[in-house]
């Protein structure tokens, strides 16, 4: 069947994007919608592309002479395209086309690339678009044009931000009849801020609408609710673009008596949200839509997905609900794959909702009534302020949620939430301790022989094992009474002595800390290592291969310290509550960084020190706090009370890191054992990769392994729909109309300019930021101030080299705040945007007292 090089739009639908783009797809799409107007045109497809493409040299040919400058390569390739010959068959197939609409006709020529306007990346502005071109000449110049803005700086940045390959991309041309509007804009069919998809916004100018996409004029902004304008803007339209008489487009000045005239009535305004709601009906999605006016008619000309807005959890009852973000709870705000899901899901005891790869708990029934709404928002106020005010913004909304009946209870609170009295007693952590410890060692043993369905079916029985330890009451009424004991020292001592925060220096080197203990016995791994230029030379220049370095001098004692770290700590990594992420087992080079900062940075010996200071300093404040209580009135009390409850916080607050220690250990002779099956499955052809199982969840796997039969489109899909996810950030609360809400610092407390946050470790540093978004791409230095999103424990190691702390997600007992206190570091969390705002490399001022971030150079 010979090349079309030209297609209708009438031709064409979203089933044809690999030959007119996401562009001509949607718009072929769009003619085919009752009431919805599309100016006639035509799609010069891809086989026309890849037909010019062919006759030129490949593109790294083209672009060697400029590999070491970017912009130049991409500006040799684009000049090569536009002064390509175009075959005679292929200027054949377009000047029939326009001759058709009428070759004298002023016509938009638009690209349209395989990677645009697609659910996951919309490709917005990214390519170019030429209107009011005449004649059949000017028509292929610009078709030319369109094609090289293939390459140009911002589409090629574009694809690599989203993990496009360029060659994988193709460009089609949408050519369509020129529509002269008297106005001209963009509506969303939900609020792009907020995500609300109740509301439909419009934006509008006088004439054409690239006064709007171009940033020349403040646009009329409308919201439109039920039918009805809620909210308007009309902004002060200095200028307009028109069509130019000799072709291209050319600014205009406004009149002044019409620059704040609405470029649009109220009942167009609605007309078009009706609109736009058909539109969206048809692609099933919210939607980004380009539209003019001229006379009473609307002109649609571009629609594609909204690809930034946060996905709702489905809900089958159409009522209203609220949703809290676990990963915000967990430090992991990451996206997860389907398997790592499953898995949490599977292992907690609260049902969850899924939406944009991440986990949220539905709390509309346990805010439903006023006891359980005030249990909710103290709990959650206490742990994260931006939480507690997120969600009070939705519960402060009259008829939001509807009460629950007379007389029936809240939903409980998890248990151990109000824990028994228990001794003060030391052993009380060593027996739990053991218990995890001995469970672990029967799971490697009972799973070692398993394969197949039995292996499966023995994973999901074993999991209740796992609720079982996690979710002990008593495992919970030991860190729970630490918690409380902590709150009661921050509260009265701030009370009886002015102190704020007292009980964060309390809690240095306490006992039975998995967590800090980590960091620590990772600076036991340096001394190994340090004295040994050799082998420090090696580690500095290449990857952490255990076999090759033990060839080296002192290699075969810094392998075995490094293995007999990784026994114990080798489960954890970045994101560990995502079964799928890599260990640092299975990539052991991601220590790099931290064990070279460490033989860098410290002296032998450092971590029994480290350990030692920070509970010298604890016993010295807890010494010189007694003191100053014996001489308040009534002081014997008082000091003997608050001498009990540091004694409890020490003894118990430690345990606090172990649960989860001991889940993800078992997670991680789960993956191991799935990992084997999976290389079985590969072997006989069902999966092509070990790691897809990593795309499907638990139920589907089990399956896949009954049948021995994969879906392969369903994990291709499910690949695709994990990489957009990925671009995605999560909000703290959602609501089941999609809006979400981040919450809001409401203090006049602070400095001119600060950044405000939640204080978890008291005490006041200044230093050089160092703003690190990947564990293994981190080069600290003593006395920097480690900025990043968020830290589970697995950032740990890095808390040994830094002197404060600043993240974006946080809260008073999660585990970066465990720590800091326990190392003595200023912290401050939940500052939002910090990685954005503070640039690496400048000075800053954390004060963990009172909870703000000061940029000082």
């Amino acid at each position: 069947m010979p090349e079309q090089y030209v297609l209708g739009l009438d031709e064409v639908d979203e089933a044809r994007i690999g030959a007119v783009g996401g562009k001509g797809a949607h718009l072929g799409a769009l003619t085919r919608i009752d009431g919805v107007r599309v100016p006639a045109g035509f799609c010069v497809t891809t086989a026309a592309f890849r037909r010019v493409m062919a006759a030129l040299p490949p593109l790294d040919e083209l672009s060697r002479p400029d590999a070491d400058d970017p912009a130049a390569a991409n500006a040799r390739i684009r000049r090569a395209i536009e002064e390509a010959a175009v075959p005679d068959d292929v200027v054949a197939a377009i000047t029939g086309a326009l001759r058709r609409l009428g070759e004298q006709e002023a016509y938009a020529v638009r690209s349209s690339a395989t990677a645009e306007d697609l659910p996951s990346a919309s490709f917005a502005g990214q390519q170019d678009t030429y209107l009011n071109v005449t004649g059949p000449e000017a028509v292929l110049r610009h078709v030319r044009r369109c094609w090289a803005s293939l390459f140009t700086d911002r589409a090629v940045s574009y694809r690599r931000r989203n993990g496009i390959e360029h060659g994988t991309v193709q460009m089609a041309v949408v050519v369509q009849r020129m529509v002269f509007p008297a106005a001209a804009g963009v509506l969303f069919t939900a609020d792009p801020v907020t995500g609300d998809r109740r509301d439909v916004r419009v934006e509008a100018v006088h004439g054409l609408g690239e006064a709007l996409v171009s940033g020349l004029v403040n646009a009329d902004s409308f919201t439109v609710r039920d039918d009805a304008v809620v909210a308007r803007t009309i902004g002060v339209k200095a200028l307009a673009v028109d069509a130019a008489p000799a072709g291209g487009t050319l600014e205009r000045a406004v009149d002044p008596a019409e620059q704040t005239r609405p470029a649009l009535t109220d009942a167009q305004v609605v007309r078009l949200a009706r609109l736009g709601r058909r539109i969206e009906a048809h692609f099933g999605r919210p939607q980004d839509i380009e539209w003019c006016l001229s006379g009473d008619d609307v002109h649609v000309v571009q629609s594609r997905p909204i690809t930034t807005l946060f996905p709702v959890p489905e809900t089958g009852d159409g009522g209203n609900h609220v949703y809290l973000s676990v990963g915000h709870q967990q430090m992991m705000t990451d996206a997860m794959k389907p398997l790592g899901l499953s898995f949490w899901q599977m292992t907690t005891p609260a049902p969850m909702a899924e939406a944009g790869g991440r986990l949220f708990v539905d709390v509309t029934a346990r805010v439903a009534s006023p006891a359980g709404r005030a249990a909710l928002l103290e709990m959650i106020g206490r742990s994260d302020p931006l939480t507690g005010d997120a969600l009070r913004t939705v519960l402060d909304r009259d008829g939001y949620i509807a009460p629950a009946p007379d007389g029936e209870a809240p939903a409980p609170l998890p248990a151990g939430a109000t824990p028994e009295q228990l001794p003060t007693d030391p052993a009380v952590v060593t027996e739990l301790i053991a218990q995890h410890q001995a469970s672990i060692a029967e799971l490697r043993e009972a799973i070692r022989p398993l394969s197949g369905t039995a292996l499966l079916d023995f994973i999901q029985a074993d999991l209740q094992e796992l609720r079982r330890l996690l979710f002990d009451r008593r495992s919970h009424h030991v860190f729970m009474s630490a918690m409380e004991a902590a709150w009661w020292l921050n509260e009265r001592l701030e009370e009886w002595l002015g102190e704020k925060n007292a009980s964060d220096p309390l809690t240095q080197s306490v006992p039975h800390n998995i967590t800090s203990e980590m960091g620590l016995a990772l600076l036991d791994v340096a001394d190994v290592i340090r004295p040994h230029p050799e082998l420090v030379a090696y580690l500095e220049r290449a990857d952490l291969s255990l076999e090759d370095m033990a060839k080296l001098p002192g290699g075969q004692e810094a392998r075995d310290a490094i293995e007999a770290w990784l026994d114990t700590y080798g489960m954890r990594c970045a994101g560990e509550i995502d079964i799928t992420r890599p260990r640092w087992s299975e990539q052991p080079s991601t220590l790099l960084p931290v064990i070279l900062g460490n033989v860098r940075n410290f002296q032998p010996g450092a971590a029994a020190r480290r350990f030692e200071e920070g509970r010298r300093e604890a016993l010295a404040k807890e010494q010189e706090i007694l003191a100053r209580l014996r001489g308040l009135p009534d002081g014997a009390a008082k000091a003997e009370e608050t001498r009990q409850k540091i004694d409890r916080v020490r003894t118990f607050i430690g345990y606090r890191e172990y649960p989860k220690y001991g889940m993800v250990s078992r997670y991680f002779i789960y993956k191991q054992a799935l990992l084997g099956e999976a290389d079985r499955l590969v072997r006989s052809g069902v999966l092509r990769d070990r790691e897809d199982i990593f795309h499907l969840r638990f139920d589907e796997l089990h399956e896949v392994v009954r049948t021995g039969h994969a879906d392969a489109s369903l994990i291709d899909r499910r690949k695709e729909e994990f990489r957009s996810y990925g671009t995605l950030t999560p909000p703290r609360v959602l609501t089941s109309d999609g809006e979400a809400i981040t919450g809001a610092y409401r203090r006049d407390d602070l400095p001119p300019g600060a950044l405000a946050g939640l204080p978890v470790s008291a005490g006041v540093v200044e230093g050089r930021a160092r703003v690190v978004l990947d564990l293994a791409e981190a080069d600290l230095e003593p006395g920097d101030i480690l900025v990043t999103a968020y830290t589970d424990p697995s950032w740990t190691p890095l808390f040994v080299a830094v002197a404060g702390l600043v993240t974006e997600v946080g809260g008073q007992m999660t585990h970066g705040a465990v720590i800091a206190r326990e190392y003595g570091l200023p912290a401050v969390v939940a500052v939002v945007g910090a990685t954005t705002s503070i640039q690496d490399g400048q000075r800053i001022r954390v004060d963990g007292t009172d909870g703000y971030v000061e940029i000082l150079s």
